[in-house]
């Protein structure tokens, strides 16, 4: 059996140490740009390279996160990081943005490319695409089960790590859009704000209906290893030291042990995990069972272990004292987490004094709590352990850094007049209309689109077959719009669903999914690379179009300038922005709508959404779509010529479809809706901060 690598955490010099220390193979880490924690500390560039050199010395692996998606004006930024990071020699990125492969990839060849779990790849036809461009291992997808992940293994000759422990994604890896939603902060930026975390009400009652459990798969450390995974990942660069060495103890032991006595060991482990201060746990999809207890409404978005509710305050001289009820344990110089009452906020302080009462306990903290906020234990003040510095004090010796240098132009592909005037007979300028279930393509009849799109899944599949022949769009017609979530278990499926259509004459497809591209290239057809391949910049699109992709669909998260910067470098009339959306904000491997007996709901802000049952799992949309029909108009000055309205998932009736396709055709505002990022772009911190000096 190969040995497997265990793979940790290092958010953070200290949290490096800790990895270290207790015997991890290898690190992630991240520079202070282009990384998916943007709100951990990371590391800067001397201390790169001193950890490098460290590391190595020690045959210990250091690899770099520039998992981020990138904007056109970003691009020679992103040229020097990976210019610098070929000169400093990491053991391989993890990227997300298949323009950052496409620029490692042709010029900077020494970096090894790993593939990022926010790149959305689960089966092994994803994974076969980027062993063909040079990625030398995948990332793959939390929602994976065992079964998945062993079939996977058998068809791809990549690289698979997997994450065993740590926090886990309410929405399908790499496709959650509500924290963008929720005002530019990104996930796909490194900007999350947890949506998933947040409390929701529903009529009279409130909960956090999308807090899941933290992932646990120490149990199946063995069946992971006799898998054929190369590395086992834990989640945490925005954990403590503490945090980071006690989960690394527990799965170092139990991957050394288990051979021995697999009991004992596993029982050893999950002692030393008792330490790590995080939220009840799980082993979410690793059985393919479809149990939704890992979703817990009534857990708080804090991490580490629940103290309860704060019952009053109490001036005691000139201090403040939380009540609380008792717990046994909890000392002076214990961390807390802070977690607002009305979910408004959260806050780290430390327990400066604890003091029995006969109503309960006293509790005095370095911070302003208030009446039914709610505690957590998150690190105890007598757990702390100092381990050995892995980066030496004086990092003078330390000196390179990116330079200056400018990002080329990405090269294009060479596509003939003859092949863009076929495609543009294929799919001619005009509305195009997009809907989720067969049923509503027949509501395309009220107003009849260029061509009508149909989100292709397990439901409708089986629907277009009972009825293709009273379907009211077909063949040339229609254009089929892949599902972004490809797992492995659909990957047979979908294989031989795409030969019956093609079979029946379906030419036109939206490819969603890395796997997508390879299941549609070559194959004479018209090929869209849809929203979820994240064409955010020139090189990402340069990449889709090199892969057979003869329109491109803009990130539904994209604001107006970085669309015209990318229609500078392609031709205006490959792009079909969608501008018409209740936008999927969380997607799930999960059907939420058997646990819960509501529909709609809202946040703090009184926003409402609405969580419907999609294919096998779920989605949550908003119920107020975003719309850019009154730009149409402008649009097509520029050169643009096809546009989407998206009506997925919402219960489409005639007035609403007709309503959206007029008010598209005379470029009109329609009431009630909203403009996503498309006028204030992505939320940017650095651009924050400077208002306020």
């Amino acid at each position: 059996m190969p040995t497997v690598e265990l793979l940790a955490p290092a958010g953070n010099p200290e949290a490096l140490d800790a990895a270290i220390a207790e015997g991890a193979d290898a690190v992630y880490l991240g520079l202070r740009s282009f990384n998916a924690r943007m709100r951990s500390a990371n590391f800067a560039f001397n201390q790169l390279e001193a950890a490098l050199e460290v590391c190595h010395k020690q045959s210990k692996k250091v690899y770099v996160t520039v998992n981020t998606v990138f904007e056109q004006r970003e691009a020679d930024r992103m040229w020097q990081l990976l210019e610098y990071l070929e000169k400093v020699g990491p053991d391989g990125i993890i990227v997300q943005d298949l323009g950052v492969a496409k620029m490692a990839r042709e010029h900077f060849p020494k970096l090894a490319l790993h593939a990022s779990t926010q790149m959305n790849v689960e089966s092994a036809k994803g994974a076969n695409l980027l062993s063909r461009l040079g990625f030398k291992r995948v990332v793959l997808a939390r929602e994976l089960s065992l079964d998945e992940i062993r079939a996977l293994r058998e068809r791809t000759n990549l690289e698979l790590e997997v994450f065993v422990h740590g926090a886990l994604c309410a929405s399908e890896s790499g496709i959650c859009l509500f924290s963008s939603y929720l005002g530019g902060k990104s996930a796909n930026r490194g900007a999350c704000a947890q949506a998933c975390r947040r409390l929701y009400s529903c009529e009279s009652e409130s909960g956090y209906y999308f807090s899941p459990d933290d992932l646990e798969l120490i149990g199946y450390v063995p069946e992971l290893m006799e898998a054929g995974v190369a590395s086992l990942k834990i989640e945490g660069r925005m954990k403590s030291a503490d945090y980071v060495g006690a989960v690394v103890s527990a799965y170092r032991h139990m991957i050394d042990n288990w051979k021995l006595d697999r009991e004992r060991a596993l029982s050893k482990a999950q002692a030393i995990l008792q330490s790590d201060f995080a939220r009840r746990k799980t082993s979410f999809n690793i059985t393919g069972a479809t149990d939704l207890g890992y979703i817990r409404p009534d857990q708080a978005g804090g991490t580490g272990i629940a103290l309860g509710k704060v019952r009053d305050i109490r001036v005691l001289g000139d201090e403040r004292f939380l009540l609380m009820d008792r717990f046994d344990g909890l000392a002076e110089g214990d961390s807390v987490r802070v977690h607002r009452g009305d979910d408004s906020g959260r806050m780290t302080a430390k327990v400066r004094a604890v003091r029995e009462v006969p109503a309960g306990m006293l509790v005095r903290i370095d911070a302003e709590a208030r009446q039914s906020d709610h505690l957590y234990l998150v690190q105890s003040g007598s757990a702390g352990r100092r381990y050995e510095r892995v980066l030496p004090r004086d990092l003078g010796r330390y000196h390179k850094f990116p330079s200056r240098a400018a990002a080329p132009a990405p090269e294009y592909p060479a596509i003939t007049k003859g092949e863009l005037a076929e495609a543009a007979k294929a799919l001619p300028e005009g509305l195009y209309a997009l809907v989720s279930r067969v049923q509503d393509l027949y509501l395309l009849n009220a107003a009849r689109p260029a061509k009508a799109m149909l989100l292709l899944d397990r439901r409708s599949a089986a629907k277009m077959r009972e009825e293709e022949k009273e379907l009211p769009f077909k063949r040339d017609s229609l254009v089929l719009w892949l599902d972004p979530f490809m797992p492995q278990a659909d990957e047979d499926w979908l294989s031989a669903e795409i030969e019956h259509w093609i079979g029946r004459g379906q030419r036109h497809w939206v490819a969603n999914n890395p796997a997508h591209l390879g299941m549609l290239r070559g194959r004479g057809l018209t090929v869209v690379a849809g929203p979820y391949l994240y064409a955010f910049n020139g090189w990402a699109a340069a990449f889709l179009l090199g892969e057979g992709a003869r329109f491109l669909v803009p990130p539904l998260e994209i604001c107006k300038q970085d669309f015209q910067r990318v229609a500078e470098l392609v031709p205006a009339s490959a792009l079909m922005p969608v501008v018409f959306a209740y936008p999927a904000l969380f997607r799930m491997r999960a059907d939420l709508t058997n646990k819960y007996d509501f529909r709609f709901f809202s946040d703090r802000d009184k926003r409402g959404y609405e969580l419907v049952s999609a294919g096998g799992g779920s989605v949550v949309i908003p119920a107020e779509p975003y719309s850019l029909v009154d730009r149409i108009p402008y649009l097509r000055k520029e050169g643009v010529g096809r546009f989407i309205l998206d009506f997925s998932y919402v219960s489409l009736t005639k007035s609403l479809y007709k309503q959206a396709m007029r008010a598209a055709e005379e470029g009109k505002v329609l009431p009630e809706t909203g403009r996503f990022n498309w006028k204030d772009g992505f939320w940017r911190p650095e651009e924050e901060r400077s208002k306020g000096d």
